[in-house]
């Protein structure tokens, strides 16, 4: 009886816990958005900063040689460089040409099909798609719709990008109080 008052008191503690877990995980996600909304709240959406962000997305997200292009699974990242692109640029969503990489069992209409809708591109800008045959035999899951690539403008626009991330990225190292450690 002891023992499995024991084991009892611990199933129910653990539940406890869960639920603890869980409350306070919330607090510090409703703690981290009220910290963005505040550095959303004081930034000047203005051309340089809009540059700047999407240079900052080409360092992960973008070509580094030979073409401006920006790759990307979440169509909200792509949304924003399309603006960007509008209004720094002069690029509509008409100029920009698409390419998807796809799972090997993602059907192309239908994923050229979702992100010609979801971005608002002409289905005829989308040239190519491509399936890694590397996950033949594994099943995607429903809301994966593959990676879209963005083509857009001249290669000057791709080398503006790389300079500002690169002069950026210098100037923030400068900034380094670290070296004694």
């Amino acid at each position: 009886k002891l023992m499995k008052n024991s084991r009892d008191g611990w199933k129910k503690a653990r539940q406890s816990a869960v639920v603890w877990h869980r409350q306070q995980k919330e607090l510090r996600l409703k703690q981290a958005e009220q910290e963005a909304q505040a550095v959303i709240n004081n930034l000047d959406l203005n051309p340089e900063v809009l540059d700047l962000a999407l240079a900052m997305l080409s360092l992960g997200e973008g070509a580094k040689k030979n073409t401006s292009s920006l790759a990307s699974s979440d169509p909200k990242i792509l949304k924003f460089v399309l603006v960007v692109l509008k209004k720094n640029y002069s690029i509509s969503k008409n100029m920009v040409r698409c390419e998807l990489h796809l799972r090997a069992d993602q059907n192309a209409n239908k994923a050229k099909s979702y992100w010609s809708k979801e971005l608002g591109i002409p289905i005829n800008n989308f040239k190519g798609s491509y399936h890694d045959q590397r996950t033949a035999g594994r099943k995607t899951y429903d809301h994966y719709k593959g990676v879209c690539v963005l083509y857009f403008g001249p290669i000057a626009i791709q080398r503006k990008l790389i300079s500002l991330y690169n002069l950026f990225c210098e100037k923030v190292s400068l900034l380094d109080n670290y070296k004694d450690d």
